[in-house]
């Protein structure tokens, strides 16, 4: 077993060797300092991600899933990503999932003992039963977190192409990935405590993944979230805006067209631009895989 205290995600940080004696404002200034060099960290891992973009991108076409697992503050930032995929771009629960060690307690209770336990982890993928057309991506900043390392191994096993995040260099569980991501955010503020830059540039990476393979699966267009779900006012208003902003229509003829569609955005666009009906414009977008763009091509094309 790794020695945790060789990591650098466990090493002192020199800059904060005198943290208890600092002002507030200098804790502060010091925290936002070494947050600022998070995104740097993140950009010198682009390459990794572009490739895990693109696996996950082939997994949404072939009808396989995203899915994170992870243990403490690592599998919560999976949860965090993964709950927010179904109102923003319209996604089924299950197309990306989180596993937290411990299950779905452990997201406000921490389980003891749960990510020291590499077969729950494998356990856990086998439950999901999961194919070789899914994306597995196992969390764990210092890159050893056995739950983690049991879950790749598993997944690995069963054909699924396998991604690590970790927060440092030649990570244990780097082993186990096609696809390993080590972004390197060095000692934290406050010693060990990996809920900080390394949690943050988990967040970053995760946020990165998920809305750019969206984007290449035709749930966005120009940069709106055209697949939002519209299920309260806010996002309805926000549905309306955005058919406003890409149709020049006013809000009442806007509003007219998305309650015949179930404010289903896609669809009024494509029947406003095309000038066709619900049904036909359906059709289209069926055809263009989902991309609004496309699907207003067709049908303007079919129409003249």
């Amino acid at each position: 077993m790794e020695k945790l205290s060789l990591l650098t995600t466990e090493r002192s940080n020199p800059k904060t060797s005198r943290l208890d004696e600092m002002s507030i404002e200098d804790i502060l200034k010091t925290m936002n300092d070494e947050d600022q060099t998070v995104a740097l960290a993140v950009r010198q891992v682009i390459s990794q991600i572009e490739k895990t973009v693109e696996k996950v991108v082939e997994a949404f076409k072939n009808g396989g899933r995203l899915l994170y697992i992870g243990a403490g503050t690592s599998g919560r930032i999976g949860v965090m990503d993964a709950v927010e995929c179904p109102p923003t771009f319209g996604t089924s629960p299950d197309l990306v999932k989180a596993i937290l060690a411990g299950g779905e307690g452990a997201m406000y209770h921490a389980v003891e003992g749960a990510e020291d336990d590499e077969a729950l982890g494998a356990k856990d993928v086998e439950d999901l039963q999961i194919t070789k057309h899914d994306v597995i991506i196992g969390i764990a900043a210092s890159g050893r977190t056995p739950y983690v390392k049991g879950a790749l191994m598993y997944a690995k096993n069963r054909g699924a192409t396998t991604v690590s995040l970790s927060n440092n260099e030649n990570s244990l569980i780097s082993n186990y990935a096609d696809i390993p991501i080590e972004v390197i955010t060095g000692p934290e503020v406050l010693t060990g405590s990996t809920r900080l830059r390394a949690a943050t540039s988990h967040k970053l990476i995760l946020n990165m993944i998920s809305t750019t393979a969206m984007v290449k699966t035709g749930k966005v267009y120009q940069n709106l979230m055209v697949d939002l779900n519209a299920s309260n006012f806010k996002l309805r208003e926000r549905a309306k805006k955005m058919v406003c902003t890409i149709t020049e229509l006013d809000e009442e003829k806007a509003e007219f067209v998305l309650k015949q569609t179930g404010y289903d955005v896609k669809l009024a666009i494509v029947m406003i631009l095309a000038e066709v009906d619900k049904e036909s414009a359906r059709a289209f977008i069926e055809v263009a895989e989902g991309f609004v763009g496309k699907a207003v091509k067709l049908a303007s094309r079919k129409e003249g």
